[in-house]
């Protein structure tokens, strides 16, 4: 089994996340932002990866760095599972319907940074979170994962299900970018001989 465990401590947040690629969607998660915590639970759950998150960051100043870190440690903890790479699909993509909306996600396990992130949320919060740091999250990850990350909601009416279905999306995304491919069993999914 593919796993990870990091500890990533700054003078603003402390992390400790414990990853399992083949897991059964089984999760532990606090981060004092309780819709961030549900957007990671439904991650899991989704990708079926078992994921135990503690973050504690100063949330008296804002919920930035938190939200950030979180996405740079969860990137990290996949970076560090996948090691070499060697047999996995590499790339995965994913469309959500979450009642009237449709999210979209595309992942790439290329050893590059990028990202492109479209919510469509038009409202300051979604539950208790910041919803501008939707984008700070998935920057984090792309960034921690050495990865391309593309979200977009298509369309959709509630700004709590434009999140939602790309954090699925993004989950299931995930799970196939993760994936073994029996045909290319040992070889790195690329030209270059590097990812």
């Amino acid at each position: 089994m593919r796993k990870a465990r990091l500890h990533r401590s700054t003078t603003e947040t402390d992390i400790e996340l414990a990853l399992t690629i083949e897991g059964q969607g089984r999760y532990e998660v606090s981060t004092g932002i309780r819709f961030l915590d549900h957007m990671l639970e439904l991650f899991a759950r989704h990708g079926a990866f078992d994921l135990k998150l503690r973050a504690k960051g100063d949330l008296d100043v804002d919920q930035h760095h938190t939200v950030e870190d979180v996405g740079i440690a969860l990137g990290e903890a996949f970076h560090s599972a996948l090691g070499n790479k060697k047999g996995i699909m590499r790339a995965g993509y994913f469309l959500m319907p979450m009642d009237e909306t449709l999210g979209i996600a595309a992942v790439n396990f290329s050893g590059r940074a990028a990202w492109v992130i479209n919510t469509g949320v038009r409202s300051v919060k979604v539950g208790d979170l910041q919803s501008e740091l939707v984008h700070d999250f998935f920057e984090g990850f792309a960034r921690g994962a050495k990865a391309n990350v593309h979200l977009k909601t298509m369309y959709g009416r509630s700004n709590h299900h434009k999140v939602e279905a790309l954090f699925k999306a993004f989950a299931r995304a995930l799970r196939v970018a993760c994936s073994r491919d029996r045909q290319l069993a040992k070889m790195l999914p690329s030209t270059k001989g590097l990812l």
